[in-house]
């Protein structure tokens, strides 16, 4: 076999472009003291809202005080009335009730006193079904 002329590569006239070699990564985002700054910011906005939030909240809350304290006048005269109103129904149906017994006084203080006792819920539900004493004992209040 003859030998066959092998042709070699060479550099182009001039030689070579210069080899990019160096770390050129693209510029991400903030820098570490923006995002800082930026973070305090939210932060400071977010405790302003909070303040202010609690200082509405607290203006509410003492509207509802206020009302509470101006409606109790008013719920206490109708809870009289009708504490008022099942003693005379009780009184009236002892009265039938007791009739026949002599000695019996209709409507006697168990108290001893001149002085207003409120009445018990067992006092004032004796003579109604036990359901209605449940229900005022341990039911649901609109006003509460």
């Amino acid at each position: 076999m003859a030998a066959s002329k092998v042709k070699q590569d060479m550099p182009p006239p001039g030689g070579y472009g210069p080899i990019d070699y160096k770390r050129n990564l693209p510029k991400r985002g903030l820098s570490g003291y923006s995002m800082f700054g930026i973070g305090i910011g939210f932060m400071l906005f977010g405790y302003w809202r909070l303040f202010k939030w609690n200082r509405e909240r607290r203006r509410f809350l003492i509207e509802e005080l206020e009302a509470r304290v101006a409606l109790m006048p008013l719920l206490q005269a109708e809870y009289d009335r009708s504490t008022l109103r099942m003693l005379k129904e009780n009184l009236e149906e002892e009265a039938i009730i007791m009739k026949d017994i002599p000695g019996w006084k209709v409507g006697e203080n168990v108290f001893h006193t001149d002085r207003w006792v409120p009445p018990l819920s067992q006092e004032l539900y004796n003579l109604k079904p036990r359901e209605e004493l449940l229900h005022t004992r341990f039911g649901f209040r609109w006003y509460v």
